[in-house]
């Protein structure tokens, strides 16, 4: 039994499959043997250095083969791999490095370091260095319960919360994502990964997923389109792991040039945020390929759920538990309102309409799941293995999830519950409107009033007034915004999600 997730790479080496990752950046294209030799070299690299187990060790590199690289020799030596995007501002980098203790920084450069404790600095590994000395060779040290990631998350606090996902968690999404049918990915498969790898999506369902198969990969630092659909051509992909942004990208271009840049790819898969319908059926339509969604956090390893379980994309629903994953719809106090084995027309809560969809927070069970937060391990599952995860939600008749909102989220008017997502979905059908969210403020009279964000076409003459008297058609009054605000663009995530903590702060 693997009990170290960098066993998957010998194990992938030890196969002998032609499979391997390929780095567009570098040029470079290292098989799975050559990778498991750089990560035995950079293994030995790290001890040398006084990494001992359980030490942290930031991976501050961009996505690339040199991350893998590090990655895996971090865990190969017991320790714990803290793997942090490029751009990080240096205080946040600081405030990360000093809250979970890095003894070593692999990677990056001397700004945005904290005074105490002071991090080492290490290189990037070098590859190519040749077979290691015997002595190189190392086991992977550790039990299946250690941490091996220990990965950054805002959330809706906009304060970084490490999540400790142990060998355990990360290795069991492993196996439930390789369980579903079709597979995500097969030993045959030849995936584009532009997702940043210090993320728990690039990170499980892309690497990870590709490593325990034995696939091969492309790597890219950063999506851009045209490199892209280049690299689907050239190197004959056949499954893109992708977030909304990208599709959404995507579906600008014209149909006939996608349709030929995805001739090979049997499988598109998304996840990170909600896909919008529209985007999906520009995608089907062009390449004739659905895109299976997913949904999942940092803390769930990071896959819970996946439309590929019922085998059909089906616009608003990310699909149903993957195998191995219990999910339920709760209450604020944790009691169950509906299961994923529930039909909904005999649940507690049942569906609704749109001004009552029926939602709780959206909770899950599975040995997917992380060991609390750093550094004690609080806020994780409960005594009986369940997750609140923030998120509400309901399940349909078929069992797949429907995503309403994050619970912090909420918008409280008058006592009525407003969802931000309802709001901005009418937004988006406003013509000009390039993007939009709606985020909750202060009001004396009604506790809460909705605010619109809103980002307008160049051309487009749009203001307050025509953006409020569109949502008045669409919407119930406690849901019209009161403010609209005019900007240029909105704050995401590295994988695409809003951040909406940091527009309620500007309306704060």
């Amino acid at each position: 039994m693997t009990d170290n997730v960098a066993d998957l790479v010998g194990t992938a080496a030890a196969t002998g499959r032609p499979g391997g990752l390929t780095d567009l950046a570098e040029g470079t294209t290292l098989r799975w043997a050559e990778v498991d030799t750089e990560v035995h070299r950079f293994a030995a690299t790290l001890r040398a250095a006084g990494v001992a187990p359980g030490d942290r060790v930031a991976v501050v590199l961009p996505t690339g083969l040199k991350f893998v690289v590090a990655l895996f020799a971090v865990a190969r030596v017991g320790a714990v791999a803290v793997p942090l995007a490029v751009e990080s501002p240096p205080v946040e980098l600081a405030r990360v490095l000093s809250h979970c203790g890095a003894t070593v920084l692999v990677g990056g450069g001397p700004g945005g370091l904290p005074d105490d404790p002071a991090p080492a600095v290490l290189a990037a590994p070098e590859l190519g260095g040749g077979e290691p000395a015997d002595g190189e060779r190392l086991s992977a040290v550790g039990g299946v319960e250690d941490i091996a990631v220990l990965a950054y998350t805002s959330g809706t606090s906009g304060m970084p919360r490490g999540v400790m996902l142990s060998h355990r968690a990360l290795l069991a999404n492993v196996a439930q994502c390789a369980a579903l049918r079709p597979p995500p990915v097969t030993s045959t498969d030849r995936v584009l990964l532009a997702l940043p790898l210090f993320h728990a999506y690039g990170l499980g369902p892309g690497l990870l997923q590709v490593v325990s198969a034995g696939a091969s990969a492309v790597l890219m630092d950063r999506f851009v389109v045209a490199p892209a659909l280049d690299a689907c051509r050239t190197h004959r992909i056949t499954a893109f792991v992708g977030v909304p942004a990208m599709y959404q990208a995507l579906a600008a271009v014209p149909a006939d040039e996608l349709a030929d840049a995805f001739a090979s790819v049997r499988l598109l898969t998304s996840g990170a945020a909600p896909l919008p319908a529209r985007v999906l059926a520009t995608i089907r339509h062009a390449t004739g390929l659905s895109v299976f969604e997913g949904y999942g956090l940092t803390e769930t390893g990071p896959v819970l759920t996946s439309s590929l379980v019922g085998g059909v994309a089906k616009p608003g629903a990310v699909g149903a538990p993957v195998p191995g994953v219990e999910l339920r719809i709760v209450d604020s106090d944790g009691r169950p309102l509906q299961t994923s084995e529930d039909d909904p027309d005999e649940s507690v809560i049942g569906l609704g309409d749109d001004d009552d969809p029926g939602a709780g927070v959206v909770a899950a069970r599975g040995a997917n799941l992380f060991s609390g937060y750093w550094p004690d391990g609080a806020h994780g599952p409960d005594p009986d293995g369940w997750f609140r995860t923030g998120d509400v939600g309901y399940l349909d008749a078929d069992g797949d999830l429907h995503l309403v909102d994050r619970a912090n989220d909420l918008i409280i008017v008058n006592g009525f519950n407003v969802y931000p997502h309802e709001v901005e979905r009418v937004l988006g059908l406003l013509d000009g409107v390039v993007d939009a969210a709606a985020v909750g403020e202060p009001d004396e009279r009604t506790g809460e009033r909705v605010r619109a964000v809103v980002v307008k076409r160049p051309d487009a003459e749009l203001d307050a007034d025509a953006v409020i008297r569109h949502c008045a058609v669409h919407l119930a009054r406690f849901k019209v915004p009161a403010v609209v605000e005019f900007v240029a663009d909105l704050p995401y995530s590295a994988t695409g999600k809003l951040r909406r903590a940091g527009l309620r702060e500007v309306a704060g």
